[in-house]
């Protein structure tokens, strides 16, 4: 039996699915394999089943035009039980008065920074968009730009981005707008922003309104603009926060969200500088500031510090998120979280942490506007599987289980649990509990299967992590032995 998570991330996520076009059943395995890598492995079914699957020579397979071998589709297929119908549960959640169709908005990137790029997002089934950042400000972008960091094949594990805002000018931007808003009414359109000074924040608001945007975002966050007190800069400055977000409540009377820039110790700091200014939410995380030092993203031999994204920033934002929405200073406030998500769980865990909204930037440059299927199925399947009526339900039910470090349970342990038929015998948890752990695993060579050595085991589940077939589990949770 193979690993379908390793598998489905195996396969390239082709444009017009060879291993599709070549179904003489009509199925589609190209998207059922990409439901499963964006873990939305119950609805595969509906793209193909081991009841289908089960008797073909699989045509699809030798269809494949993978650069090492092919996928294997018909283990795939195994797991998968036919499903007659799509899940349709409700996904529609208010956001700052406004009734959006799904939470999922694109984020404030190159993702969107023309009329038809977001036409064809909304027609795919995305619930708004945060415009490309307008300014008044000469944008001129470097080249190349963007970079990666990767490990074990995995690509994009985070992403990193010079660059910066609308290289529009802003009467061609809100004209954008207005067209966009004409052509899809019931989609949330947000004018992202950054001025220089109160007034020119102001005049900008000011037009966003007029093109018939519904909120303003206050970009106070770029990590790699081209000059001082902009982006990040204002960010990290609790006064100009409050200045600039008051100079636009004053120009507008449309919903006004202020974005947090993570590069600062305390993120309530600036976002209560934002509501005394009168913000109606605030969003988080923009980019994370990092170098990196390959010669790919050299620009005529010079480096510079720029954004990082993509999952790996996801526990980051997530804690910044957490802060937010427990912090005396902002609780209570709108969020839009943002940073890392790719899938329908990652837009859970924001959605648990309080988030009414969200925003996808990497995963959409990765692969494409597309994945919004498996965002909004993966959802709605979980709605309906477990009973609940409304997304809004979700919103914020993980709150109550994060305390300070000091209210932690200490005194009761979990030790690990071995399933000996799956494992595999490579001794990989023995080696990580040796070299990183605490010793409390021995290796017999004959059967290569491993054991615990009780008294020595601690109960950390380094063990469980490193395992690379889930072989480990949790036992029951015991009282810590005494001595």
């Amino acid at each position: 039996m193979i690993n379908t998570i390793s598998e489905s991330a195996r396969c390239l996520l082709c444009v017009d699915a060879p291993c599709t076009k070549a179904c003489p059943k009509g199925l589609d395995p190209g998207r059922a394999i990409r439901a499963i890598r964006f873990e939305n492995d119950k609805c595969a079914g509906l793209y193909f089943n081991s009841e289908d699957c089960g008797a073909c020579d699989a045509p699809c397979e030798k269809a494949c035009i993978h650069y090492d071998f092919p996928i294997r589709i018909k283990e795939l297929a195994k797991g998968s039980h036919k499903r007659e119908e799509a899940p349709s549960a409700d996904l529609s959640i208010d956001f700052l008065g406004f009734r959006c169709d799904n939470p999922f908005m694109l984020a404030s990137s190159v993702i969107c920074n023309c009329y038809e790029m977001i036409a064809s997002a909304f027609d795919k089934g995305w619930g708004g968009v945060m415009y490309k950042t307008i300014s008044f400000l000469d944008i001129k972008e470097v080249s190349p730009r963007f970079d990666k960091v990767d490990k074990e094949g995995l690509p994009f594990v985070g992403f990193r981005n010079m660059e910066q805002l609308s290289e529009h000018s802003p009467e061609t931007d809100f004209e954008i707008i207005s067209r966009l808003k004409k052509y899809c009414p019931t989609k949330r359109i947000c004018a992202s922003i950054m001025g220089r000074t109160p007034e020119e924040w102001a005049e900008l608001a000011h037009m966003a309104e007029k093109a018939g945007a519904d909120m303003i975002e206050l970009n106070y966050s770029c990590p790699q603009m081209q000059g001082a007190g902009l982006g990040s800069d204002i960010g990290q400055n609790n006064e100009l926060v409050r200045i600039y977000t008051m100079a636009v409540k004053r120009a507008c009377s449309i919903p006004v969200i202020a974005k947090m820039t993570p590069n600062i110790t305390h993120i309530e700091e600036p976002a209560l500088a934002a509501r005394i200014g009168g913000a109606d939410a605030i969003s988080a995380i923009n980019t994370i500031k990092s170098i990196t030092l390959n010669e790919r993203c050299e620009v005529s031999g010079q480096k510079t510090i720029s954004g990082y994204s993509g999952k790996a920033v996801k526990p980051i934002a997530q804690r910044m998120i957490l802060n937010l929405a427990k912090a005396p200073e902002t609780k209570g406030m709108p969020l839009s979280g943002i940073g890392g998500i790719e899938s329908w769980k990652d837009a859970l865990e924001y959605l648990s942490l309080g988030c009414t909204n969200l925003q996808v930037c990497t995963a959409v440059m990765e692969y494409g506007y597309r994945i919004i299927e498996d965002l909004t199925s993966g959802l709605q399947n979980y709605l309906q599987e477990n009973g609940i009526a409304r997304l809004q339900d979700c919103v914020g039910t993980a709150l109550g289980d994060f305390v300070l470090p000091g209210k932690m349970d200490r005194d009761t342990y979990v030790l690990p649990k071995f399933d000996k038929s799956k494992c595999i015998g490579c001794g990989r948890c023995v080696i990580s509990c040796s070299d990183g752990g605490h010793q409390a695993l021995s290796f017999d060579t004959e059967t290569r299967k491993p054991s615990l050595i009780g008294p020595r085991c601690v109960g950390c589940h380094l063990c469980l992590l490193v395992c690379p077939v889930g072989a480990i589990g949790h036992a029951a949770r015991i009282p810590k032995r005494k001595g």
